[in-house]
């Protein structure tokens, strides 16, 4: 969970926008909306086999 202070004569946009640029970094948000829903586990193996096809592809197209 990323965690803010609000710093002595800091506005609370500043704040915000510090809290938004860590939870960014951090990966929380889109390891939430990975986890919204409940994923079956084929479905979970079709997705990571999908990624890694592209993956591949584009490095290909790279060299």
């Amino acid at each position: 969970m990323s965690k803010t202070i609000v710093r002595k004569n800091e506005s609370l946009d500043d704040a915000l926008r510090r809290f938004k640029r860590s939870v960014s970094r951090n990966g929380t948000l889109q390891e939430y909306r990975k986890r919204e829903f409940y994923e079956k586990p084929s479905v979970k193996r079709k997705l990571k086999s999908e990624a890694a096809r592209k993956r591949k592809n584009r490095r290909r197209r790279r060299y």
